[in-house]
């Protein structure tokens, strides 16, 4: 924990018939092939658009192009790879070299920098979208910036970059970390969900596969998961096939990727299922960000309860348990069996759940941050909308513990005590606008 102490401040019959022999129904069958021959031509012409042209819905296509491109603006030359290779240059004596994805995000900030500071050798990726706020995204590339690890701006799905940084560093690792995350924001633009999550670990995937030799990977899957599943506490045995968002859905669809290349091409993958993570540089886009925020605004906050007056409640978990169990994720990935894209034998896959094992009630949250703010809350008590949001979540950390060591030691009080310290200096007591 110390090591981040200074940033404090995913016909039906089966019967058979005989058709009768005349040029109507030879008319009618060639007909019947124009038709799916032009329909398929269709289908594949939306796919390369959806895919390739713009992951936005048709109601953002404009504003979700400049966000989310495709291709890097601009790369290369040589200040560019030394650059690169000072970042991702190892400097203790079991090091490993880690290209993180998503690195000038929440998790990948805090992840990079405790890597870094014990030594290994870290390249930063991120495509800076604006999800949320680009600003804070930037501050915390300033602060990647000042630890040494450079920050490459370009897109997961840009297969050309991702190659090129393959040729300039034979990385070791891959903390897999960019995705599109959010639940709610899935009912308003679908596509950017299939484009990170999906395409773009598809593409990271390939790459991987492909490059000699192949790198293990550590990558983020999602609490989400677990959708509709009512058994508690959430074990890595348990039933995922429910999920209750479109966000949920695509980390699923990760987790089946990620066992496809695993056992075709032989690649070393370890998913790690996030428990509602939180702390400085966090996400505005989380209950406990935005509440800060509106508690000090003066502003309405909504505190959601479940069916039948039901309580809602969160595995909260804070950001330093989680960069613990990111490291001890990389530390044990054992080494990929493939080479060449062809695999030569058995591969390491695993699934771990990282959560507190303490579930809190939302309005025990706003509560605490009462206390801490010294400002009495506006709650507004609305019912759970069905947008995707689950009423609670439980991890069972008990794999985790037994493989990686991972032992939670921060509660929620302690946590939101350090997270509202850093909140009040970076924006200024609410005076500075959080977005």
């Amino acid at each position: 924990m110390s090591q981040m102490m200074h940033i404090d401040n995913i016909p039906s019959t089966p019967g058979k018939f005989k058709m009768e022999k005349s040029p109507y129904n030879r008319l009618r069958m060639h007909f019947s092939l124009a038709k799916l021959t032009f329909w398929s031509f269709v289908f594949l012409g939306l796919m390369f658009v959806f895919f390739y042209r713009s992951p936005a819905s048709s109601s953002s296509v404009s504003s979700d192009l400049s966000r989310r491109s495709l291709r890097t603006s601009s790369y290369g030359g040589p200040a560019w790879e030394k650059r690169i290779k000072a970042s991702a240059k190892v400097r203790s004596r079991n090091g490993i070299s880690v290209l993180v994805t998503g690195a000038a995000g929440f998790v990948g900030t805090h992840v990079s920098v405790a890597l870094k500071r014990r030594g290994d050798g870290v390249l930063g990726l991120d495509n800076f979208n604006d999800y949320y706020d680009p600003s804070l995204k930037r501050a915390r590339q300033a602060l990647l910036e000042r630890t040494g690890v450079y920050v490459v701006e370009g897109d997961i799905n840009d297969a050309a970059l991702l190659k090129k940084l393959f040729d300039i560093v034979p990385f070791t690792h891959v903390m897999h970390l960019a995705a599109q995350a959010g639940v709610r924001y899935a009912m308003e633009n679908p596509g950017s969900y299939v484009h990170s999550n999906i395409a773009g670990l598809v593409n990271v995937l390939e790459i991987c596969k492909s490059v000699n030799p192949q790198p293990a990977i550590v990558w983020a899957s999602s609490s989400s998961v677990y959708g509709l599943n009512t058994k508690v506490p959430f074990s890595e045995k348990d039933r995922t096939d429910q999920p209750a968002s479109l966000y949920a859905a695509t980390k699923k669809a990760g987790e089946e990727i990620a066992h496809t290349y695993n056992h075709i091409y032989g690649l070393s993958l370890t998913g790690l299922r996030f428990f509602t993570v939180y702390g400085p540089w966090g996400r505005p886009d989380m209950a406990y960000f935005f509440f800060t925020r509106d508690i000090l605004k003066g502003k309405s906050i909504p505190v959601f309860e479940a069916a039948n007056h039901g309580t809602v409640a969160r595995d909260f978990t804070y950001i330093d348990d989680i960069v613990k169990g990111c490291l001890a994720a990389l530390d044990t990935a054992e080494k990929s069996t493939g080479s060449g894209g062809k695999k030569k034998g058995a591969a390491q896959l695993r699934v771990f759940n990282l959560g507190n094992t303490s579930p809190v009630p939302v309005s025990d949250l706003v509560s605490i941050l009462e206390r801490l703010l010294k400002v009495k809350a506006k709650r507004l008590v609305m019912k759970l909308p069905r947008n995707g949001d689950v009423p609670f979540t439980h991890a069972n950390i008990t794999s985790a513990h037994k493989e990686l060591g991972y032992k939670p030691t921060t509660d929620l009080q302690t946590g939101l005590k350090k997270f509202v310290r850093w909140y009040l200096n970076y924006y200024g007591n609410g005076k500075k606008s959080a977005q």
